[in-house]
């Protein structure tokens, strides 16, 4: 049986790497995209064969272009993509945040998807593919002040009308919407949340579940709720 290939934004740490290496385990291919070189490429002489390492800005489209066509050409084509590149606001608050930062964050976290989608969905088509999307808890609540939560609600209600266009041709698209997770997001380790491994598995479950299920958001949060 041929391995499916996943397309992996943001995969040189946090959410991304944990999630190439659950998807090797699982027995996919994968296809590391992340603006560090060094990390990608550490990542998937690692993980071997089974991995690729492209160096990619989510916020260039034709960078993503250029990415998934070296994918198609490794591996034959692509089954799934998970658009995982993200970021924080560098200020919270809308007062007090800072205007030119938060055109860095629309950019990753709002125009990043919407370009991952636009350059993989033509792969994706072809083989009744799965999008993936990396939501957040922000996107579900209201925050005082949180412009990075905005950038999140645009992504839960884009992923959904993903959905919804995708059905046409027998696609399927997921958010993975976790609650605080332990990565270099924070300043502070949180080692009582969830841990990068958690969301990881949330991706593997989305991505094996049987053609007739469609698992439109997979809500994770901590037990821990402190």
């Amino acid at each position: 049986m041929t391995c499916k290939t996943l397309f992996l934004t943001g995969a040189s740490s946090g959410i991304g790497e944990a999630t190439a290496r659950a998807a090797v385990a699982s027995g996919w291919n994968v296809a590391l995209t992340a603006r560090s070189e060094d990390k990608i490429e550490a990542l998937a002489q690692e993980l071997g064969e089974a991995a690729i390492s492209i160096p990619c800005d989510a916020t260039d489209h034709a960078a993503l272009v250029n990415a998934v066509d070296k994918t198609v050409a490794e591996f034959g084509g692509i089954d799934a993509a998970f658009a995982n590149a993200g970021r924080g606001a560098g200020q919270a608050g809308t007062q007090a945040g800072d205007p030119e930062d938060w055109r860095g964050l629309i950019d990753v976290n709002v125009m990043g998807p919407l370009y991952t989608a636009h350059a993989v969905l033509p792969e994706l088509k072809k083989r009744k593919g799965h999008f993936l999307v990396t939501g957040s808890a922000a996107g579900r609540r209201h925050i005082k002040g949180s412009i990075y939560g905005a950038t999140k609600w645009f992504v839960h209600g884009f992923g959904g009308n993903l959905a919804e266009e995708m059905k046409e041709w027998g696609g399927r698209c997921t958010i993975i919407a976790p609650g605080m997770v332990n990565t270099a997001f924070f300043d502070d380790a949180k080692p009582d949340k969830l841990q990068p491994q958690d969301i990881a598995n949330a991706v593997v479950y989305a991505l094996q579940q049987p053609a007739h299920v469609a698992v439109n958001e997979v809500f994770v949060m901590p037990a821990n709720p402190s």
